[in-house]
């Protein structure tokens, strides 16, 4: 639709081959709430041609995690390269709130303006909706979005700062993300650019507009997906008529794992959950001049590796606060599937106090230290949960085991410990408020009874029934 639209700005803008080629340009796409496996190229039978093409012809990664299971805790992590905890961004931030991710941080988009990038962040924003929080203060030299979820209201439309518009149509809202999308890059082929677009969907209320309802044949769900793959194929198309695909970096990927609806792909949990499922999302990256088509990518990395790396490639200043993620520059250039690193501490929502830590992963190995009681893979609240510090920690081998049904932590003790001992260590660099709920979790401890892979038993001085039986290590 909007393609034709801008097609004399694009032809007016369009780069010569014969001029030397620029500083690489970045398209950071992120989904809200879509699953590993809600793609056609990652198993899904949505019909999702325009993102399969960018698989087909750049890098898939397969075991892609996101750094926090909510929100807004996930999107502070992926623009500072740094846990949300340490930007007290715990969970997801609500209309009108009093704070946003903290004014100390230094995002990627700060980083890309200062070495003169013209920077743009289109779309759900849910850093902080006060005028001092917005992406305009963040790096960005412009905004056009909503400041958070579309299951919050109102929902204003907001260009820079100022409100267009106080409560949005929220079937619309794709298709005008597209069409900003394209009005950004018709008017800025010639000069090197950094483009954050955050898709409001497909969490839930998942909507499309009228062109794609039930187009799917998946209901809501499916039909915001495929809407956001026409977006992308948009985008793309764009980017390759104006004469600067080759030389652009498009980077696809979600904020964590799918909600109610959606496909984790197999995989234990959804949203809000530390297992794979609330965790693991999509990554494709497109960079005809330098990532491999067609190359599945079995390497291990976060969302904290991001700025890093896009620091590496673009040669950006080095962020002046201490990063959690690393340069995975070698991952997309071929160069390297393994790397050292730090374990990846896995935080919850899903607790009273919004920052306890569940689980911790080194290379295959994923130890599961805590856990929520109640409902473990759907949870209708983020707060009023109790977390509970398990028994014995369980290991899960997630390169055998990626579902997460085998405990093999009696097999493996040297390596429970070197887990443990690195999440100790890490803990003593958070804030006070992270250390004060590690400490209250270690003595919330479950009832030994409780079974691997169980909700927490809490504990309790009653006998057990006498039908029961247990082996004499978990009484």
């Amino acid at each position: 639709m909007a393609a034709g639209k801008y097609s004399i700005a694009l032809e007016k803008n369009r780069v010569k081959p014969e001029l030397t080629r620029r500083p690489k340009n970045v398209v950071l796409i992120i989904c809200d709430d879509l699953g590993y496996g809600d793609l056609g190229c990652y198993g899904s039978k949505l019909k999702t041609p325009h993102l399969d093409k960018l698989a087909s012809e750049g890098m898939r990664f397969t075991h892609f995690n996101a750094a926090h299971p909510l929100c807004s805790a996930s999107r502070a992590a992926l623009l500072t390269g740094r846990y949300a905890q340490r930007s007290h961004t715990v969970g997801a931030f609500f209309p009108n709130a009093k704070t946003g991710m903290s004014l100390q941080e230094i995002t990627l988009a700060n980083l890309f303006q200062n070495r003169g990038y013209k920077t743009h962040a289109i779309g759900k924003w849910h850093l902080g909706d006060a005028p001092e929080y917005l992406p305009t203060k963040r790096g960005f030299d412009s905004f056009y979005g909503v400041p958070y979820s579309d299951d919050m209201q109102p929902l204003p439309m907001i260009r820079d700062a100022a409100i267009l518009e106080a409560d949005t149509d929220r079937d619309l809202l794709t298709p005008r993300y597209t069409e900003d999308a394209l009005r950004f890059l018709g008017e800025n082929a010639r000069q090197p650019f950094f483009l954050y677009l955050a898709f409001s969907y497909p969490h839930d209320p998942a909507r499309a507009s009228a062109r794609f309802q039930g187009a799917s044949g998946m209901g809501d769900y499916g039909d915001a997906v495929q809407e956001i793959d026409w977006s992308v194929g948009e985008i793309v198309h764009c980017l390759e008529s104006s004469g600067i695909l080759e030389d652009t970096l498009l980077l696809f990927t979600s904020d964590h794992g799918p909600w109610y609806q959606g496909n984790p792909g197999g995989l234990r949990g959804r949203k809000g959950t530390a297992f794979e499922g609330g965790v693991r999302v999509p990554l494709l990256a497109h960079w005809p001049a330098g990532v491999q088509a067609g190359y599945v990518q079995n390497a291990w990395a976060t969302n904290l590796d991001i700025l890093p790396t896009l620091a590496a490639l673009c040669d950006l200043e080095a962020s002046p606060n201490p990063l959690d993620g690393i340069d995975i520059t070698g991952i997309l250039r071929k160069e390297q599937d393994d790397f050292p690193r730090k374990s990846v501490l896995y935080f919850t929502p899903l607790s009273s106090n919004n920052a306890d830590i569940h689980c911790a992963r080194k290379g295959d190995w994923k130890l599961r230290l805590a856990q929520i009681d109640g409902e473990m893979y759907i949870n209708d609240s983020t707060s009023g949960h109790s977390s509970y510090w398990l028994p014995r920690p369980e290991l899960y081998n997630l390169a055998f085991d990626p579902s997460e049904s085998y405990d093999v932590a009696k097999e493996h003790p040297d390596i429970v410990k070197a887990i443990s001992d690195d999440v100790e260590a890490q803990i003593a660099t958070m804030p006070e408020e992270v250390k004060h709920a590690y400490l209250l979790a270690r003595k919330h401890v479950a009832r030994s009874t409780t079974p691997p892979g169980g909700a927490p038993r809490p504990q309790s001085s009653a006998p057990l029934p006498p039908w029961i039986w247990v082996p004499i290590d978990r009484r």
